[in-house]
């Protein structure tokens, strides 16, 4: 059994001057820069209210996208469920694994990172094989 949920929504940019990218996501979105900014980083991640979904402006060598960070307490039987349901791995690093889902869509999957996992996070078993229940799914409707 492990957990897993979505973490990032992760704006990919390819610029020289990652601040003046975040200065305009954050207007966009209304979320505000964080105190302290370092203009060189390679990531800026915006401020976001407690247990929120956290949105990173980052700066990359690639053409400019969006992709979504999926937060998991076991990165191995995450990979593995998201194999059985169709995507594939694109590259291991030491921290995450980059994958791509059979629509094109590349996403990350990594350790967690934001408050609130243990309580909010899907929980998967073998059982499943991948499918969630439609109560973990939609938790909140009935």
């Amino acid at each position: 059994m492990h957990k897993s949920r979505l973490g990032n929504i992760v704006i990919d940019c390819r610029t020289d001057d990652l601040l003046t990218e975040a200065r305009f996501w954050s207007a966009a979105l209304g979320c505000p820069l964080p105190r302290d900014i370092d203009g060189s980083s390679h990531f800026i991640q915006l401020e976001t209210k407690p247990g929120d979904v956290q949105i990173v402006i980052q700066r990359v060598g690639h053409e400019p996208r969006a992709h979504i960070d999926v937060e998991t307490d076991s990165i191995a039987a995450e990979v593995a469920r998201l194999e059985r349901l169709g995507a594939t791995v694109i590259s291991r690093k030491p921290d995450w694994t980059v994958m791509q889902a059979p629509s094109g869509h590349r996403f990350c999957v990594g350790s967690p990172y934001r408050g609130g996992f243990e309580q909010d996070a899907n929980t998967w078993t073998r059982w499943l094989r991948g499918m969630p229940r439609i109560f973990i799914l939609f938790p909140r409707l009935g």
